[in-house]
């Protein structure tokens, strides 16, 4: 399937991957961690549960030698069927498709800006198995103007944050929060890249159902065309 334009601007933005995280954690350092429905690995794994998560992925992380999980773009899961906020009982309008890249690691772990940008919003999303600390970034480059989105922070990394604060590339931005702030997750990063983020404000969804599917995949391109990790 052939790439549409923001795709390939996305992609031309950096010949080298972008990072969000530390400088210090490198490539080889990642792995590929499989949340999807079709996974048989989680059959006896209660996803409901953030602690038998945490233990299944943080396993996974150490079996592979790596220090970060990282997947779920696009990947339909059964994490989100503990919460009535994705619930509904049409399976086309049940909300469980992910639009974000998720990168798995400790609580705390340092989370820094990949581009040059302004802060375009931040809240604190508290519905059970939302983002939890949300932070948007503007960025305005080469004449085309996008966001991304860091969900599942730490509350600290909302302090002293203001609307139109500039933000360098590598600037340090926030920290992951643990799961009592994060939604009740795993310690993990949300990053998602949005097109056009609309009147939205500290908010953007980051898991869709069938029907809006479509839309989503082109307002919301593979994070990955930054990162570069696979």
């Amino acid at each position: 399937m052939s790439k549409t334009n923001f795709e390939v601007f996305l992609e031309a933005l950096s010949p080298k991957p972008l990072t969000v995280l530390s400088p210090s954690i490198s490539l080889k350092d990642f792995c590929f961690l499989d949340l999807s429905l079709q996974n048989e690995a989680l059959k006896d794994v209660d996803v409901s549960s953030s602690d038998e998560l945490e233990t299944f992925i943080f396993n996974h992380i150490k079996s592979n030698n790596a220090k970060v999980a990282y997947g779920g773009y696009l990947e339909s899961r059964g994490i989100y069927n503990r919460s009535d906020y994705f619930n509904e009982t049409d399976p086309e309008l049940e909300r469980n498709i992910h639009l974000g890249l998720d990168l798995w690691l400790e609580a705390n772990a340092p989370i820094f800006a990949p581009l040059d940008g302004i802060i375009h919003s931040f809240a604190n999303n508290t519905n059970h198995g939302d983002y939890g600390p949300t932070l948007i970034l503007e960025h305005k480059i080469k004449g085309q103007t996008f966001y991304t989105l860091y969900g599942h922070l730490s509350l600290a990394s909302l302090q002293g944050k203001s609307e139109g604060q500039p933000i360098t590339k590598g600037e340090a931005i926030a920290t992951l929060g643990t799961a009592d702030v994060n939604g009740d997750y795993p310690p993990h990063l949300h990053f998602q890249i949005i097109k056009d983020i609309k009147d939205y404000k500290g908010d953007y969804p980051g898991v869709s159902n069938l029907k809006d599917l479509e839309f989503y995949k082109e307002n919301c391109p593979n994070p990955n065309l930054l990162l570069k990790l696979f």
